[in-house]
């Protein structure tokens, strides 16, 4: 394209800006400006025109109106090989601007705030800059159009290596770059303003733009392509990873399950997934206890899966994980020393992850996709209702609240044998409730004796707790519904165990 000779600059981001137009300046190129840009510029030292100068029209209405201009489109727009353009330009006495460096108003950072009100948001939706962002993009042959301060300086090394000018190639990246920040900048406004007229939690229209974060080796796969989409600093998905070999699809599928888990505890807390589902886990008064009691639980199933922790790991919680096998680790955080023993497995993948629930859970299907609120959901003593004749003792109350939390985060079916603060046996993805049943017990290496059970949805019939009791269960955590919740409950006093209905279920598929 032509050497960059005009340059547009209005931007709400300033980060890297002067530097970026000193740059510009230095390569000889006349930069125009607007309001709080310009005055920046200029007391930095950096020459630059006012566009009402250049427009002959004032900014006005308390800055509405500031770029909206022939003058300013037609400079944008005007096609450079087109003579009758070009002529135009000549017959209005309007400059051609070879360069658009435009950012937008913080209109997501204003809907996020709290409590903001609808005419706060209306003044923060940007007119005149995705105006000019726009015409830049389509006429990129001619334009370039910056609208990200991450990409400066690669900017500038290209114009001084190539006399002032940029590739056509550089040019039509920058524009699909404009064009998707156009696009995330209207979906983010409509989203917003439509969430006040929505019947509930969940939109009217479901946006799921986000970001290419990195192109995955494969997916669940090898023959399947993938890719990691994230929004920067949030859960899994826009944690900063530390150390180790790249990341795979199934690592961030079983990571995302391991740190869930792990983030429903308050005390130090571990959850060792395999295939999404927990093969062990635990809460107790340290990390390094939590480690070796989750482990406990089924310490075959554990080697070469993933870690989820929600306390910042320590020297001693190291040496203890980097005895085992495993594929990666999400955690808040790590002590220096504790990640000087763990970098020492090269390829193990260290992740810092930053607190952050979705409020929308989003699954694809052939044709479109499934939306639902997140599962917050939480055991209140309280409003649980103890149906047996028995109550839980409170080692059974502390163990069945215990189990409640990790059977949320088991594949349904789901079965949790448990005693306070432990995972001892968990029955997974089943297609009967007695058989998951069965299957906790199998898998179980600790003693069962005494344990609690803990199942995300209830028994049918009586035949699962009659089982779990033959393996030692002494009281059931459950949410109750079934048609046959009686014949259960005269089962569970039979049988001399404490029986409690939650009226909440924890269904995972």
């Amino acid at each position: 394209m032509p050497k960059i000779q005009r340059v547009l600059i209005s931007v709400t981001d300033k980060t890297g800006l002067v530097p970026f137009a000193v740059g510009l300046s230095g390569l000889g190129a006349e930069i125009i400006s607007t309001g709080g840009t310009a005055r920046l510029l200029r007391e930095s030292g950096v020459p630059v025109k006012d566009v009402a100068e250049v427009t002959g029209f004032p900014e006005m209405l308390d800055g509405r109106l500031k770029t909206l201009h022939p003058v300013v489109a037609g400079g944008i727009l005007a096609m450079r090989a087109r003579a009758d353009h070009m002529k135009s330009l000549s017959e209005h006495r309007i400059g051609p601007i070879d360069m658009v460096v435009v950012n937008l108003y913080r209109f997501e950072e204003v809907a996020a705030k709290a409590g903001a009100k609808l005419e706060e948001l209306i003044e923060n939706i940007d007119i005149g800059g995705p105006t000019m962002i726009r015409a830049a993009a389509k006429n990129h042959q001619d334009v370039a159009v910056v609208v990200s301060p991450a990409d400066y300086s690669a900017i500038l090394d290209e114009l001084r290596a190539n006399s002032g000018e940029l590739a056509v190639t550089t040019c039509w990246n920058l524009a699909k770059k404009a064009f998707r920040t156009t696009a995330d900048y209207d979906a983010a406004i409509s989203a917003r303003l439509e969430r006040d007229d929505a019947s509930g939690p969940l939109p009217l229209d479901l946006n799921v733009r986000v970001p290419k974060a990195m192109d995955l080796r494969y997916g669940e796969n090898p023959h399947q392509s993938a890719a990691l989409y994230a929004r920067p600093g949030r859960g899994v998905a826009g944690a900063e990873q530390l150390h180790g070999k790249e990341l795979s699809y199934n690592n961030l599928v079983d990571l995302d399950a391991a740190w869930q888990l792990a983030c429903e505890f308050t005390a130090p807390a571990v959850a060792i997934i395999k295939h999404t589902n927990p093969c062990g886990c635990a809460e107790q008064s340290s990390l390094v206890e939590a480690f070796r009691q989750a482990l406990a639980c089924d310490p075959v199933s554990a080697y070469g899966g993933v870690l989820g922790i929600n306390r910042p790991v320590d020297e001693e919680a190291a040496q203890e994980m980097a005895k085992l096998f495993v594929e990666a680790i999400a955690a808040p955080d790590y002590s220096p020393e504790a990640l000087a023993i763990l970098t020492a497995k090269k390829n193990l993948r260290l992740l810092r992850v930053a607190p952050g629930l979705d409020a929308l859970v989003i699954k694809s299907i052939s044709g479109g996709f499934l939306a639902q609120t997140a599962d917050t959901a939480s055991l209140d003593r309280a409003t649980a209702e103890v149906k047996s004749k028995r109550a839980p003792t409170e080692e059974e109350w502390r163990a069945m609240e215990f189990g409640w939390k990790v059977a949320k985060h088991v594949k349904s079916n789901a079965i949790v044998y448990a005693r306070a603060g432990q995972t001892v046996g968990v029955g997974a993805g089943q297609m009967s409730r007695v058989d998951s049943v069965k299957i906790g017990a199998m898998k179980a290496i600790l003693p069962l004796e005494g344990t609690v059970v803990a199942s995300d949805a209830f028994f049918p019939f009586p035949d699962g707790v009659e089982e779990a009791v033959k393996n030692g269960a002494t009281a059931f955590i459950q949410p109750g519904g079934s048609v046959r919740d009686q014949l259960v409950i005269e089962a569970a006093d039979r049988l001399g165990v404490a029986m409690v209905f939650t009226g909440i279920r924890h269904f995972r598929h």
